[in-house]
């Protein structure tokens, strides 16, 4: 894996692929599929090694919450820069040691908190979801070529619409672009806890 995360560093991920590592390694695309199956399997691998470097917290009761809270945040700056792997996530089923303790971690705040076993297991599926989809989304945004003036474009008609033809936006268009985006993320996954606890299965 040592080798697959060099080349994402130095080259991006869409240039991590079977017959890459293989030259890399010196040997056949076949001998890997002993390892992993397919392209998609070896970005699996590699976010599962960059998992290791995550701090997973010792369950406290008394501050769960933000525990979980900074557990998500900082999953989701792992894979805010490397938005091509938080992409590719989006679209399969990591595995691997660390991403296995890594659900066992979430799995384990829920529980300090009470959350009833049922409801801790869908939960996680839909925490770590938001944090992906937000690195990916984010990572797209940052590559885009004028992501920040197209936004712009959407706050200022968004602030300029007509009360009378649209008045539920402009009762809510100073809400509607306020707070951090680090704020907003907080926010939404203080939702989601709270969500995930008082909705029963």
């Amino acid at each position: 894996m040592a080798v697959a995360l060099r080349i994402m560093r130095e080259e991006g991920l869409e240039r991590v692929t079977m017959r890459r590592l293989a030259a890399e390694l010196d040997t056949g695309p076949a001998s890997l599929y002993v390892y992993v199956q397919n392209t998609a399997e070896l970005h699996g691998a590699i976010l599962d090694e960059l998992l290791a470097d995550l701090d997973l917290p010792r369950p406290d009761p008394g501050s769960w919450r933000e525990q979980l809270i900074e557990l998500m945040a900082g999953y989701t700056r792992l894979l805010i820069a490397w938005p091509s792997l938080a992409r590719s996530v989006l679209a399969l089923r990591p595995s691997g040691p660390h991403y296995v303790r890594l659900i066992d971690a979430v799995l384990g705040l829920l529980h300090a908190g009470g959350v009833p076993v049922g409801q801790a297991a869908w939960g996680v599926d839909m925490l770590l979801q938001l944090g992906t989809a937000t690195a990916a989304e984010q990572g797209t945004r940052g590559e885009a070529v004028d992501a920040d003036g197209e936004h712009q474009l959407l706050v200022q008609e968004l602030r300029e619409v007509s009360e009378q033809e649209f008045p539920h936006i402009a009762g809510a268009r100073d809400d509607l672009f306020s707070g951090t985006g680090e704020q907003r993320f907080t926010w939404a996954l203080r939702v989601l806890i709270a969500g995930i606890q008082a909705v029963p299965k």
